[in-house]
């Protein structure tokens, strides 16, 4: 039903507006305009011209009509574009603001009656202009803005025009918006009806000389609409003079619509551009009834020039002047526009989707047994031994002069010395005395280290005998205390012991790995073969480790002993074969390669690294006959992978994608998941983590150079940097590929094909064989079916980030994201390069965005620590504390509750500090700054015993961070305790 609009002098005016009249209108196709193709990937273009405020004075309302018209080009189909006119502009006097809110109007002229106009339920909303996505939105363009919104001239248009985009155009959109930036606006005044012959103006002959009337143009900024999640951007651009030389260097656009030849054409019936007594903007061919003067002549080799240099801005001077447009930028014109997708470019991750995950991260943990100590408990459990050992030696001395008790006689001074040298005699006869005194020598040792702090060797003998003297005193003063003292009941406890899993000590082994930590990294490898030797993936993960610190030597002897273990291995005898070259033992070498190849002939990895064993040794037949082998071998996985992905069955996708775009009348609820789509994503789970297992893994390798938090504050800042590698278990490989496969759906673009050099590449930075990388790339740059791709650059920046290279990483930062500014990777690893350069605000936008994608980065949990890192330092509590939970829930590890535990205590969230701190504790007792936490946890919540033995440990450990421990001491100070030293 849509209402009817009368016309000016109908009978329908006139009626009530109750009583209005509407159309009923059906309107069906014999089939679908739209493919599923086109459903899924194309876009619908909404572009909004509300207005052109301070235009210049010449602008009048008196003399002859003019036709403002405003002209820009979008892809519609293919490569091909799209021109869209607005035209009829309605010149204003100012004295008032347009009023908001206000209808927009249909791009169509000649609607009788005045209400048709109207779109429907369209309206421009205005809104501050410091939101705005233009230029002239700081708060010094503010009296700019309301002057000439309010005083100036300016032409009102308030239509909107729209324009599908197939997915071959959307992606071009995308590639030229990444590629140009600015998107060229043009502005022009036309007359609508021939000049008359009389005296003409300066103006007048310049229209009557063919030039384009006040020709402007506005460079509009795109780059916003790919922002993740970005549907719309709406702002003021400022109208300069167009001239062929800025325009090209700006958007690389070599036409104007209005001026060049094959574009008047389009603009229909124009008043002042196509009718027959009116000139034409532009002349290319001569008139046959006139010769060419010599301004025409001049001005057409001038345009035919521009358009067909290859580089029309070197050396040559523009002969094409506009000083009419000249007058947009003298009088500060701007133009009003705004530009709105149906889809976003870039899909953004839903808020809900991100509560959801943040509510399920601490997951539950056995509560430990409290184990209490401190100053006190090692006194008090002094005084127990020294009751214990009392009442044993009572115990003997009744055994031995009990009769002689019992006799009711006062015994004198030299019976009960006797008596205690013969108690003496058999204490030491017996070996009592020396079990008494191992049994005392614990509480001692806790004393020591418990209430004095002596932890550590004493420089001198002085120093020590000192200390022996004032640790005399005390025990004894201490003994006589509790020899006066009645004995209480002890109680013991023990405290059980948590383990880590074989995954976790992989994960603290590799943040110390990355951290450049390598003693503690070699700790964690160590550990996992000392409680399973046997398991092959250990030996690998060591091997990889050593070849990453070039220890060859060890390499080998790890890579060989997980040989050993399987004899048909196939990553072991890969890597036994690189070792091998590495150490010059080439028969080895090629045993090792042609050994792979035969027990997994369809490995293209296998067989392309033996052609790089080939090359070495100049074996060039041989080596041609190995990469033919494995492009042969690639070719036929990816091939059968295609196929059957190509089989499943995507009614259900199809289904959510017309209802998503209105396509289907009925809206399935929330839980409403039609069948066909369940079946579908769990037969692709299935398919892409068994029978596509090298697919998986060839996303799965797709590693960033990924850098941790440090292990404490002062660490945080400095520039260490290691090529990441999987973290086991963090993430299914079925996720990882079905997360591939719909980032390349949402992008609207097939990814090119993998080739057998990058697959190569991928297996050796698995394993941090980065010594082979340059040269498996350089084949990778001569390919014929390869050459310079994102990933392709992206290893080059790790690589050059890893060799501290930071000039030639940025630059191949810079081409890859100019390949794939929607890869997420592509932005992690630019926030890993302005973390490491010290530019921490470029590194968190790079953070955010990195997150703000659907899609995850192939490696997110030193995202999230970094990240985390930078919210602390800029004291963004609560946004850390989030970010260092997505990290816990991902992948946990003494680092990520570390970062929870900090931003729980600065937010004063002491109970989920103290259970955060604990976690971190349980997974590394060995952290400083955990341990400093924790004393600064017990000493706000008023624990003595606690503090004091949290305390004991940070000094132990060695904090380094000053700060800190001067945070604990003010603390100390503060609560009256924590330090038993005092």
């Amino acid at each position: 039903m849509t209402p009817l609009h009368p016309i000016i002098g109908s009978p329908l005016e006139n009626l009530r507006p109750e009583a209005k009249c509407c159309l009923e209108v059906t309107v069906s196709v014999s089939e679908a305009l739209l493919t599923t193709a086109q459903i899924l990937g194309g876009n619908l273009v909404k572009v909004t011209l509300e207005a052109a405020y301070s235009v210049p004075e010449i602008f009048g309302t008196t003399g002859p009509l003019q036709n403002y018209m405003v002209g820009l080009q979008l892809p519609s189909i293919g490569e091909k574009d799209c021109p869209i006119f607005f035209k009829n502009g309605t010149l204003k006097l100012g004295g008032e603001k347009e009023y908001v809110p206000r209808p927009k109007k249909w791009p169509i002229a000649n609607i009788l009656a005045p209400g048709a106009q109207y779109i429907p339920d369209s309206f421009i909303t205005g809104g501050p202009f410091v939101e705005e996505d233009g230029e002239l939105n700081c708060p010094e363009d503010k009296d700019f803005r309301n002057q000439a919104e309010t005083l100036k001239k300016r032409i009102v248009w308030d239509l909107e025009s729209r324009c599908y985009l197939d997915p071959s155009a959307v992606a071009n959109f995308q590639k030229r918006i990444a590629d140009c930036r600015f998107w060229p606006v043009e502005i022009i005044r036309v007359p609508v009806a021939p000049v008359s012959k009389g005296k003409s103006t300066k103006v007048d002959k310049g229209d009557d000389d063919g030039q384009v009337c006040f020709h402007g143009v506005a460079y509009v900024n795109m780059v916003p609409l790919l922002y993740p999640g970005v549907k719309r951007i709406r702002g003021a651009f400022r109208v300069y003079p167009y001239l062929d030389g800025p325009v090209y260097e700006k958007t690389k656009c070599l036409f104007s619509l209005f001026r060049d030849v094959g574009h008047q054409n389009k603009l229909g019936n124009v008043p002042g551009i196509n009718s027959p007594l009116a000139k034409p903007i532009l002349t290319k061919t001569v008139k046959e009834e006139k010769p060419p003067r010599e301004k025409d002549t001049v001005r057409k080799s001038s345009s035919i020039k521009s358009q067909s240099s290859d580089n029309p801005l070197e050396g040559e001077v523009p002969l094409y002047q506009n000083p009419e447009g000249q007058q947009y930028l003298e009088a500060g014109t701007y133009l009003l526009l705004e530009i709105e997708l149906e889809k976003a470019l870039v899909p953004k991750r839903l808020p809900e989707e991100l509560a959801s995950r943040v509510k399920e991260m601490i997951p539950p943990r056995p509560a430990l047994i409290r184990r209490t100590g401190g100053a006190q408990k090692a006194v008090d459990d002094y005084h127990a031994q020294i009751r214990n050992i009392a009442t044993a030696i009572l115990e003997e001395y009744h055994k031995m002069f009990g009769k002689e008790l019992t006799t009711g006689k006062d015994l004198d001074n030299q019976t009960l010395e006797n008596h205690k040298c013969q108690l003496n005699y058999e204490l030491n006869c017996s070996g009592k005395y020396f079990a008494f005194k191992e049994q005392l020598k614990h509480a001692v040792v806790k004393i020591v280290r418990e209430k004095y702090l002596k932890t550590t060797a004493f420089e001198n003998q002085e120093e020590l005998q000192a200390f022996i003297s004032e640790l005399y005193i005390f025990l004894v003063d201490q003994m006589h205390v509790t020899l006066n003292q009645s004995k209480p009941d002890e109680t013991q406890t023990t405290a059980v012991a948590t383990s880590t899993t074989s995954e976790q000590l992989r994960l603290f082994a590799y943040e110390a790995q990355v951290n450049e930590d390598f003693p503690l990294a070699t700790v964690y490898y160590e550990e996992r073969l000392v409680r399973d030797n046997q398991n092959l993936e250990h030996w690998l993960d060591y091997g990889s480790f050593c070849l990453l610190t070039n220890d060859i030597l060890k390499a080998q002897e790890c890579f060989r002993k997980a040989l050993s273990l399987n004899q048909t291995n196939i990553d072991s005898l890969l890597l036994c074969g690189l070792v091998a070259i590495m150490m010059e033992h080439y028969e080895e070498a090629e045993i090792f390669f042609e050994d792979a190849t035969c027990l997994e002939p369809a490995n293209a990895v296998a067989w392309t690294l033996l052609g790089l064993f080939y090359e070495i040794q100049n074996n060039d037949i041989r080596m041609e006959m190995a990469f033919h082998e494995a492009a042969k071998q690639l070719h036929a996985r990816l091939a059968k992978e295609k196929s059957i992905v190509e089989t499943v069955d995507v009614e259900g996708k199809l289904e959510s994608s017309l209802t998503a775009l209105g396509a289907v009348t009925a809206s399935p609820s929330k839980g409403n998941v039609p069948q066909g789509l369940g079946d579908d994503i769990s037969t692709l789970d299935e398919f892409l983590e068994e029978p596509s297992k090298p697919q998986s893994e060839t996303v799965e390798q797709q590693k960033l150079a990924l850098l941790p938090q440090d292990l404490s504050p002062t660490d945080r800042n400095s520039k260490s940097f290691c090529l990441s590698k999987e973290i086991p278990k963090t993430v299914s490989k079925s996720q990882i590929s079905s997360s591939a496969l719909a980032s390349s759906a949402l992008h609207g673009v097939s990814q090119r094909p993998s080739t057998i050099f990058m697959e190569t590449t991928r297996f050796l930075m698995k394993v941090d064989a980065v010594q082979y990388v340059h040269r498996v790339l350089a084949h990778e740059l001569l390919y014929p079916q390869g050459g310079p791709s994102c990933e392709y650059y992206l290893v080059l920046a790790q690589t050059h980030l890893l060799e501290k290279d930071f000039a030639k990483a940025e630059e191949y930062l810079h081409a890859a994201s100019q390949m794939d500014y929607l890869n997420p990777n592509v932005w992690g690893l630019k926030g890993h390069f302005f973390y490491l350069s010290g530019n921490h605000a470029e590194a968190k936008e790079c953070y955010e965005r990195t997150l703000s994608f659907v899609v995850d980065a192939a490696e997110m949990h030193f995202i999230y620590l970094r990240l985390g890192s930078i919210y602390l330092e800029e004291g963004e509590y609560e946004k850390a504390k989030n970010t260092y939970l997505l990290a816990c829930k991902k992948s946990p590890s003494c680092l990520t509750w570390l970062g929870v535990g900090i931003a729980c205590y600065r937010l004063e969230e002491l109970t989920e500090a103290e259970d955060a701190l604990s976690e971190a504790n349980a997974m590394n007792n060995y952290n400083a700054e955990v341990w400093a936490y924790l004393t600064l946890v017990c000493l706000k919540a008023g624990r003595q015993l606690e503090a004091e033995q949290s305390y004991k440990y940070t000094l132990k450990l060695k904090l380094k961070d000053e700060a800190l421990l001067k945070e604990i001491h003010m603390v100390q100070a503060t609560v009256g305790f924590g330090d038993p030293s005092f």
